[in-house]
């Protein structure tokens, strides 16, 4: 029987926002609704949390994760990556006798992260080396704007200037939730974007990049409206 477990990013040195991953979000710290997904999820061996801070990581515990080691100094910095992360907490759980098939990361600032959208994803996870899930573009790249050395703005691409926008390639973005992943070929590769990448698209109602004070207002808006429509 396969083996995957729940990996949750969550340093303690977040700058836009101090302190971001446990901060109140409609009514209880932001990261327990990654750690409730996932355990509710019903599919992880193991649901755990990788931090270097101790207020972090003694609020995961409280809501159900574990941590089992604390993130190294290498990895807590400003320019490690998510996939630096992942590769440091497959190797210590490897040093401790523990190995998983397949794991899903999931980012400590993802509310509208559901148990059952990490059954979906996980079950895609079955015909493809990683799942990420992704959002169309709002309004089409390909009628882009920039501003010349003049001053003057002009279209990117003005050949799309009359072209339907249903007629438009669409185009997608990561939604910065969660990623899951078979560990053989992540390993290999060392990244989660590996060459049998599939997507699982998403709605912009449940999308929402949180880096200023605004955008934590507009994604607790766009949480209670996840909630009234039933989609929990």
């Amino acid at each position: 029987m396969s083996a995957s477990i729940a990996i949750i990013t969550a340093r303690g040195g977040s700058k836009r926002i101090p302190r971001k991953n446990i901060i109140s979000f409609c009514g209880k710290p932001i990261i327990a609704y990654s750690i409730e997904a996932a355990l509710q999820a019903g599919l992880f061996e193991e649901v755990m949390v990788s931090t270097d801070d101790e207020e972090i990581a003694k609020i995961a515990v409280e809501y159900g994760a574990q941590i089992p080691f604390m993130r190294s100094r290498e990895c807590a910095g400003d320019y490690a990556s998510t996939d630096d992360v992942l590769l440091e907490v497959l190797a210590a759980y490897k040093k401790l006798g523990r190995q998983f098939d397949s794991f899903c990361c999931l980012y400590p600032t993802a509310p509208f992260v559901t148990a059952q959208k990490l059954q979906t994803a996980m079950g895609l996870l079955e015909k493809a080396d990683s799942v990420m899930p992704v959002v169309p573009f709002s309004f089409p790249p390909q009628r882009c704007m920039v501003i010349s050395e003049a001053g003057e703005l002009r279209m990117k691409w003005p050949e799309h200037a009359k072209t339907r926008s249903q007629d438009l390639e669409p185009y997608y973005h990561d939604c910065g939730q969660f990623y899951c992943c078979r560990t053989a070929p992540f390993l290999e590769y060392r990244t989660t974007d590996l060459p049998r990448m599939i997507p699982m698209i998403m709605s912009e109602l449940e999308v929402q990049d949180i880096d200023n004070p605004d955008d934590w207002a507009i994604a607790e808006l766009k949480y209670q409206q996840m909630i009234s429509k039933g989609s929990k």
